[in-house]
């Protein structure tokens, strides 16, 4: 399966988002899945087995317990593959960064001239 076929299903990116602040449980996963998009146990299951099998997670066993984790490797693939098109946002994003800098300062500006003036 493609990367992008893998990443494509919305359950299989939010278990990804899930488990990029750390390695959580098949239960803790369970949980927050079932809860926001309304699936069965089995069906998160499968969509776990799908990351690891494609090599989007790892896991090991802690007891009864199963406890996943990214594996980044295929996201910097991905990364790689998105470098040639990184010239298409790069510059729009350089100058809304300059657009918020000067916009900050001139919101300081005139704030330290109303205190001035006070």
């Amino acid at each position: 399966m493609h990367a992008f076929d893998v990443l494509g299903d919305p359950v299989r990116r939010r278990i990804l988002e899930l488990l990029a602040g750390g390695e959580q449980s098949s239960g803790d996963v369970t949980t927050v899945v079932r809860a926001e998009f309304g699936i069965s146990q089995p069906a998160v299951s499968q969509h776990l087995r799908v990351l690891r099998e494609n090599g989007f997670t790892t896991v090991r066993a802690e007891g009864a317990r199963r406890l996943y984790s990214v594996d980044p490797g295929p996201l910097k693939e991905i990364d790689g593959w998105l470098e040639q098109y990184r010239r298409f946002w790069t510059g729009p994003l350089d100058a809304l960064a300059t657009e918020i800098a000067r916009g900050r300062r001139e919101r300081r500006r005139v704030a330290e001239e109303e205190a001035a003036e006070k």
